[in-house]
């Protein structure tokens, strides 16, 4: 008993002496774990409502990982003119999202963009396919994770209107023109498109562009290799006059022409659908879901842009590039985690969200939808960025002038190709020299 007695008291006299040190580590360990206590990152973005919301879940998790402190600062559409006074007065926010590779190289060739490779150049090399490192790169240097993506080479239906008309989601792009053909013999127009947005255009067009001339001709036309003359944009413009003549069109010529995005996809909803398919992105959905009673999956469906020629399907991305404008350890820790599939998986839970990181589980988004959404895009083996995001905002992504302006002119007159094609030659050469 006595010997038992002197063990039990050595044993808690051990143990006594132990626990500080137990204790010590796992104190060492949360600091280390928290090791940016008291640092703080401010991020700038063009979202708002429900956006917003999303992303400030995410800063969340980080705040949560690191101890650092975050701060959101939603800009308004324009993030170019909210955050360019703040850059010359030398209070940048330390990290941005940015909708546009193109923004991505106008701040690095203005020398105000930090490289990123040593915060996250690991992390985008193995959770990413490899274009999207070259679209994060100039120069040779790793600037940009690629944050948000979209899926824009979709086509969006009215299921009932399909099964009216018998026919099924097309597998070729001969199968969909086909299909256009009964289903406008059924009663119903076969699409419908917002064509005062110039941007729903530049889209059809980048994805014939694609599927019809490859990926090689696409990489030379959206860095104006080849000018906007070649006769591969006359081929795809042939394409595209038929693929738009106005007998196919919600509205005709003139309708298309006058109705926004969100609402060429409400007209194709509703007792008398005023149309049947919507060529463009993930997106859609969520005007279904908000502006409809579709529901999504059940009455609006979708199908993968189809190839053409025989080829394999093609995908046109868009998205949005985180970049680091002050070198801070907080500000390279966000940049790693937004290159993880942590940091996707908790906005992909909330829904209205595409991740270009592969390793993404597909479990973690909401629905069977967007999971196929997501799997089409990190799985295909031909992904290119949206054309008109990559070049200069002047000639592809402004209201009434460039692409924009000049692929309306060719919905209104198709016949009128060449002329149109070198008007964009013109506006590019313009564009590019400025």
């Amino acid at each position: 008993m006595r010997r038992t007695t002197k063990g039990v008291a050595a044993l808690v006299v051990l143990l006594a002496s132990a626990v500080p040190f137990a204790l010590g580590s796992a104190a060492a360990s949360v600091h280390r774990a928290k090791s940016l206590d008291g640092q703080r990152v401010e991020v700038a973005a063009v979202w708002n409502g429900t956006e917003e919301k999303n992303f400030e879940k995410v800063l969340s998790a980080f705040e949560k990982r690191t101890g650092a402190s975050t701060k959101f600062t939603s800009t308004g559409d324009d993030i170019s003119a909210a955050i360019g006074p703040r850059i010359a007065g030398g209070e940048a926010p330390d990290v941005a999202i940015l909708p546009q590779p193109g923004l991505l190289k106008d701040f690095v060739e203005r020398g105000v963009l930090k490289p990123v490779g040593v915060a996250a150049g690991k992390e985008v090399d193995a959770n990413y396919a490899p274009i999207w490192r070259r679209l994060g790169t100039v120069n040779g240097r790793l600037y940009g994770v690629w944050f948000k993506a979209a899926n824009k080479s979709l086509v969006w239906y009215n299921a009932r209107v399909f099964s009216d008309a018998g026919v099924k989601p097309a597998t070729t792009f001969d199968q969909l023109t086909n299909d256009m053909k009964t289903i406008s013999e059924s009663g119903v127009p076969p699409l419908s498109v917002g064509g005062s947005d110039g941007w729903t255009l530049t889209d059809i067009f980048e994805n014939l562009y694609l599927a019809q001339e490859g990926p090689a001709k696409y990489d030379q036309l959206a860095s104006h290799s080849i000018p906007w003359t070649d006769p591969s944009v006359s081929d795809t413009l042939r394409t595209m006059g038929e693929l738009v003549m106005s007998s196919n069109l919600a509205g005709g010529t003139s309708g298309t022409l006058q109705t926004d995005f969100p609402t060429s996809v409400k007209n194709m909803f509703g007792t008398r659908p005023k149309g049947a398919m919507n060529i463009e992105g993930d997106f859609v959905a969520a005007v279904v879901s908000g502006n409809t009673n579709a529901k999504v999956g059940t009455d609006a469906k979708f199908f993968p842009f189809p190839p053409m020629n025989a080829g394999q399907p093609s995908v046109v991305t868009g998205g949005d590039v985180a970049v680091m404008f002050n070198d801070t350890p907080a500000a390279r820790a966000l940049m790693k985690f937004l290159a993880s599939p942590a940091s996707a998986e908790v906005w992909a839970r909330r829904g209205g969200y595409i991740s270009a990181n592969k390793n993404v589980k597909l479990s973690a988004y909401p629905d069977k939808t967007t999971r196929q959404i997501a799997k089409d895009l990190v799985r295909s083996q031909t992904v290119r960025f949206d054309m008109s995001d990559q070049q200069p905002s002047a000639f592809g992504a402004t209201t009434g002038q460039g692409e924009w302006k000049l692929f309306q002119d060719f919905v209104s007159n198709p016949k009128n190709a060449s002329t149109i094609q070198k008007q964009l030659e013109t506006a590019a050469a313009k564009a590019y020299k400025s």
